[in-house]
């Protein structure tokens, strides 16, 4: 350990001096634990009033060259930089330009983390996609969302009328949670080539994307039920009354075998079984009446709900949707049945974690879901 004062009236003016003028905090950091140090104060005294670890002021007091002021930058720091070097630049500047279809792949948009992802193919250079961000930032790209709202088709009273409705059954499930369980239901599309409105490209010049999204898509129909976040999530082939009216069925089964499970009979299931309620968009397969009369006849424990038109912002499964699109976003898929592997782990077999709190963004009004 140092001894108290031993730094030259130079060295310690040369500290002060940059401690005033440097705009790195780390740095600013480290020269003043030298000087904390040279007026005496212990190791823990100064990891306490820094705000620091006593090993990060046992490090410094033992790298830091008073005389250098190069020896108290990072070294660690400088090794990991260096690993990028002009050809890893210069590849990736060439790749980001162009689309991962030429490349030989079926998504349709960088990522960071796919760009870090195949240039370490590439140059078996292995970088993170902090990095690679930070890379094509100094070279002046950006990655930008295109607008999407639609407020401009919502109707304010209609939307008014749904919340008080909502929170009415909210009240009556709080009250009787044995009796009653909400369900959030809606179909979505998954594929090769995910739609991502965000993409990289030069500062001042907004790039053009396509939604074509046909190659490599599986279409899921799922259910969320709102008091524990139970997904239930279907393969189907296409979205129809038919296809609905199955699922519909299996998610009737499955709270069935719930209410089996605690001792009950499937004679009073009808009855005394909780009932269902489903909260669902507006789309014409989910109204039609033939379709409606089998559920009431063959289904009398599910009540359909239907959400005010265009509000996906009030449908929660839409997060799940969305949190997983922007987990798959950020994977290479070499074919469907990767694809459909992964959404099997993540939606069905509780591999995807969901910040519930966050709004959804780009939906309807981005409300918060929850």
């Amino acid at each position: 350990m140092p001894a108290i004062g031993f730094l030259s009236l130079e060295q310690k003016q040369n500290l002060q001096k940059f401690l005033k003028q440097s705009d790195r905090s780390e740095m600013r950091e480290r020269v003043l634990i030298l000087l904390l140090m040279n007026d005496g104060r212990t190791q823990e005294e100064i990891a306490a009033l820094i705000g620091c670890s006593r090993r990060t002021v046992a490090y410094w007091c033992v790298h830091g060259d008073p005389d250098t002021i190069e020896s108290l930058e990072d070294g660690r720091r400088k090794r990991e930089y260096r690993k990028v070097n002009q050809v890893y630049i210069d590849k990736l500047l060439e790749i980001v330009e162009k689309e991962p279809s030429e490349l030989g792949y079926e998504f349709g948009r960088w990522t960071a983390e796919r760009l870090s992802t195949y240039l370490e193919k590439e140059t078996g250079l292995k970088i993170s996609s902090s990095q690679v961000r930070k890379i094509l930032k100094r070279k002046k790209y950006v990655y930008l969302w295109a607008k999407y709202s639609l407020e401009d088709r919502q109707n304010a009273e209609k939307r008014k009328e749904f919340k008080e409705k909502f929170q009415n059954y909210l009240s009556i499930v709080k009250e009787n949670p044995k009796l009653y369980q909400i369900w959030f239901w809606d179909e979505s599309g998954f594929s090769l080539r995910v739609l991502r409105r965000k993409t990289w490209g030069k500062k001042g010049k907004r790039k053009k994307v396509t939604g074509k999204r046909s190659r490599g898509r599986v279409n899921m129909m799922g259910g969320l039920r709102l008091s524990d976040k139970k997904r239930i999530c279907y393969f189907v082939e296409r979205g129809n009354s038919e296809t609905f009216y199955e699922q519909l069925k299996q998610l009737h089964e499955f709270v069935l075998k719930e209410w089996l499970s605690l001792g009950n009979s499937q004679e009073c299931f009808h009855e005394h079984g909780p009932k269902i309620i489903i909260f669902l968009d507006n789309a014409s397969y989910h109204k039609r009446k033939d379709i409606c009369t089998q559920i009431e006849k063959n289904l009398p424990n599910i009540i359909l709900e239907y959400l005010s038109a265009y509000s996906p912002d009030f449908n929660l499964i839409e997060l799940v949707w969305h949190s997983c699109k922007e987990y798959i976003a950020h994977r290479l898929f070499q074919s469907v049945c990767e694809l459909k592997s992964t959404l099997n782990k993540l939606l069905n077999d509780g591999e995807l974690i969901i910040k519930w709190g966050r709004k959804i963004k780009n939906k309807g009004n981005a409300v918060c879901a929850n």
